[in-house]
């Protein structure tokens, strides 16, 4: 367990441009790589969807020691219905704080020196007002659950993760596979989980002889498997192995063989060109204005 490590997590996004502003000039994160897909990813990567779509990384540093976001953008859709499922990420850096202010972008201090944002499509971010870490400044991820007994036996009994907190009064647990990675709190809803049409995915790496025996793990334990162990090629780049679970709630996990990740996840340094290329040449936003029409919401 202890190779296992935690990558990034998926959000849809809807407005490509407002979206890259937010994480390049308020979060301060750099883009990492882009890509640009004719069609649907065979592990459903952008979601049910098989039109043309592109993949953006963007985090503080490379994905080998970084917790980092992974934005999917299908072209037709401009937004999508949010559910009480990803509850918001947490990070420290007061640069961001002041970045947020100087843009006039809404701010609300929730708790004494921590303020609350919300990234285009309403993700919600918690932005700790403290000298931003050496190491990765992404300091959680929070995930909504129905029952948090269940989910922490899910979470650490069957995927091996740590528990660092557990607070039954506040119905919380925050759970980890190493002390310097980003965390998974868990977070008790007071109901069902709802994940709406903006579902996102938390993608974590193991060492690629792990795959069949997690994949065999969950069959024994009835579990939920959204994508049998897979090859996902990306042209140009390397072949990973992974096969996507679903926990007791639906929410989306995704583990891959570390070796091949590696190598696909290097840093490209054409990665903000790429984007801004892409970003440039989207005439859809035009054209179904021309046409006097909106996106469609998902």
């Amino acid at each position: 367990m202890a190779a296992r490590r935690a990558l990034h997590f998926v959000f849809k996004v809807g407005d490509r441009a407002r979206t890259a502003r937010f994480y390049r000039e308020l979060l301060g994160m750099k883009v990492l790589r882009h890509e640009e897909f004719e069609e649907g990813c065979k592990a459903s990567c952008n979601g049910p969807y098989d039109g043309k779509w592109s993949k953006t990384m963007v985090g503080y540093g490379p994905e080998d020691n970084h917790f980092v976001a992974e934005l999917t953008y299908n072209y037709g859709i401009g937004e999508y219905r949010l559910g009480n499922d990803f509850l918001g990420i947490t990070l420290v850096s007061s640069q961001a704080v002041s970045n947020a202010k100087k843009m006039g972008w809404p701010l609300k201090e929730v708790t004494s020196g921590v303020f609350e944002t919300e990234a285009p499509g309403g993700y919600k971010f918690y932005l700790e007002e403290k000298e931003q870490l050496k190491q990765d400044p992404v300091w959680k991820v929070t995930l909504g659950v129905s029952d948090l007994q269940k989910s922490v036996s899910y979470w650490s009994g069957l995927l091996g993760m740590k528990i660092y907190e557990k607070d039954e009064e506040k119905q919380r647990a925050l759970l980890g596979y190493a002390d310097n990675q980003c965390k998974l709190e868990l977070k008790a809803v007071g109901g069902a989980v709802d994940h709406g049409t903006a579902f996102g995915r938390i993608a974590f790496s193991c060492a690629k002889e792990e795959l069949p025996n997690i994949e065999a793990l969950m069959k024994k334990e009835n579990q939920k498997i959204l994508t049998p162990l897979v090859s996902l090629d990306t042209p140009g780049k390397a072949t990973v192995q992974v096969v996507i679970l679903a926990d007791p709630d639906g929410h989306e996990i995704c583990f891959v063989g570390d070796e091949a990740f590696r190598e696909l996840s290097k840093v490209d340094p054409n990665g903000d060109k790429l984007l801004d290329d892409a970003m440039a040449s989207d005439n859809s936003d035009k054209w179904f204005a021309e046409h006097n029409m909106k996106k469609v919401s998902a």
